[in-house]
């Protein structure tokens, strides 16, 4: 048995995975003044013939074999006596996704590739490897933190009675809700109460105060070996700043969707993934409650991988995995969307018109029945300007990927303009003096019942489930993901060019049109 760990540091040539970012002109993190950069990972090797038996786990890394097959049925459903060909081929079959006709499976020879492609009934047999979805941020300066004492515990109203978001601490410090117009949703009644949403991402700080009141901790897993889904690493949890967006019970901050169920899927590990797991995730959060899985309404993947396909079309090796990805992701989305729950994911962060640029496919924003969201920011907040729907310098576009545009903040004052001053806010309860930049970013939960500011796609998509949630409770809970992608369509802001366009989509998301205010 050969228990050498594989790795291939260089896979694509082009592949960024942008769960946040992956450079300074992508995605932000920032507790107090500092924006922060994230690296690109680049591969470009796809001899996969070459793997073998992986025995050794422990401490995989970027680019690391996870020693495990992603097996795709030509069918939807799996082979008969698929275990037993798979032993014949030198493997051992360890986990079955039968819904989507996809099989996990180890190597127990060292030719097990090349047989298990031998089997009747296969489609594809393809490794599954460890990628970078995002670096772990390295954060300076104090977090911003506020005496728990002084906070409401979350919304103690009545079904349908407004909600009393003035209450929350950083009341004044948040423009995003305000530019989708979610206070005049929040007035009425509307605020996502019974409609559950499913972050899959990262770890989540399932004891923050702005998280706790609306997190189904019982149906909240980790599909990362060895991990609870309230684990992970560093000072930036990517995860818990996702779902304050969504859900944000209103102590510190208020989420568009303030009472909705939050469901955390915790699919990364300091920003690192295995397709198995991302996999996994979207079919456990997709599945009814009756049948074991989490029941969810809606999903919000603030996750991509941007592929530079036509690039290496030339490599067999790479368009078998490229197309392997593509099947896998569809095959998961059309699960959900048959099982009447609204996928949303990320644009992504590389500031690239995706009509322009054909040779890229984003994964999974262009994947079947998946609504993908861009980012827009204002510019000097602080000094008076409310361009709130101006379209981010880092946020992908182009009509044949966006849908839909919510606020994801920018840092465009000081990348773009290059002012770099300082500036003060008045809350309503604090004032706080920062670099001024950091106040066009979004703010949200952070570990450690902390909160922090980031920029990007990652922040826009859950702002627009957040939305989505609204939508299906102003709807007695019953709707199903085109009725969502129409009501989202039909209430949304028209900007840009007439009609659907390249930055905006169908539209700038507007949470007080899409519950039926006027």
């Amino acid at each position: 048995m050969c228990s050498t760990k594989f790795k291939f540091s260089q896979f694509f040539v082009i592949i960024l995975l942008l769960l946040s970012a992956c450079h300074d002109q992508l995605e932000s993190i920032a507790p107090i003044e500092d924006a922060i950069t994230e690296e690109e990972s680049s591969f470009n090797q796809f001899n996969f013939e070459e793997l073998a038996d992986m025995s050794d786990f422990t401490n995989l890394r970027e680019g690391d074999f996870t020693g495990r097959f992603l097996i795709i049925s030509r069918g939807q459903n799996l082979p008969n006596n698929l275990e037993r060909s798979i032993q014949q081929a030198g493997g051992e079959l360890v986990k079955t996704f039968p819904q989507i006709g996809i099989a996990v499976a180890v190597a127990r020879a060292e030719d097990f590739l090349s047989q298990a492609k031998k089997i009747n009934g296969i489609e594809s047999i393809t490794p599954d490897l460890i990628l970078q979805y995002t670096k772990e941020p390295e954060i300076s300066g104090e977090a911003l933190v506020f005496d728990a004492s002084l906070t409401r515990r979350g919304n103690t109203a009545s079904a349908g009675a407004p909600f009393n978001y003035q209450d929350a601490f950083f009341d004044g410090v948040q423009w995003a809700p305000s530019s989708i117009n979610g206070p005049a949703a929040w007035d009425a009644g509307f605020t996502g109460k019974g409609v559950r949403v499913a972050v899959i991402d990262g770890g989540f700080h399932s004891t923050h105060q702005d998280l706790a009141p609306n997190l189904d901790i019982a149906s909240s897993i980790s599909t990362v070996p060895g991990f609870n889904f309230n684990q992970d690493v560093g000072t930036f949890w990517h995860g818990t700043h996702v779902a304050g967006i969504v859900a944000a019970a209103g102590n510190g901050i208020v989420g568009i969707a303030p009472e909705a169920t939050l469901i955390g899927v915790k699919a990364l590990h300091g920003g690192s993934g295995a397709l198995e797991w991302i996999l996994e995730a979207i079919l456990y959060s997709a599945t009814p409650l009756t049948e074991g899985g989490a029941g969810a309404d809606i999903i919000n993947m603030s996750l991509g991988a941007t592929i530079d396909y036509r690039n290496n079309w030339g490599d067999k090796g790479f368009r078998d995995f490229f197309k392997n990805l593509q099947k896998t992701y569809d095959r998961a989305t059309r699960y959900a969307y048959q099982n009447g729950v609204t996928v949303i994911a990320s644009a992504g962060n590389g500031g690239t018109n995706y009509d322009d640029a054909k040779e890229f496919f984003q994964l999974p924003a262009q994947n079947q029945h998946v609504l993908s969201i861009s980012s827009t920011g204002p510019t000097g907040w602080v000094l008076g300007n409310d361009n709130f729907t101006q379209p981010a310098y880092y946020t992908d576009h182009g009509k044949s990927l966006v849908d839909f545009a919510a606020p994801g903040g920018t840092i465009g004052l000081f990348e773009v303009e290059g002012f770099d001053g300082i500036c003060t806010l008045n809350g309503t309860n604090l004032e706080l003096t920062r670099f001024c930049e950091l106040f066009d970013m979004v703010i949200s939960c952070n570990v450690n019942n902390n909160w922090a500011w980031a920029q990007g796609t990652s922040m826009s998509a859950p702002a627009a489930a957040g939305v989505a949630a609204l939508i299906i409770q102003a709807n007695k809970g019953k709707m199903s993901p085109a009725q969502v992608a129409a009501r989202m369509r039909q209430s949304a802001t028209d900007l840009g060019k007439s009609g659907q366009d390249e930055f905006y989509g169908h539209g700038f998301v507007n949470a007080a049109k899409a519950v039926g205010l006027n």
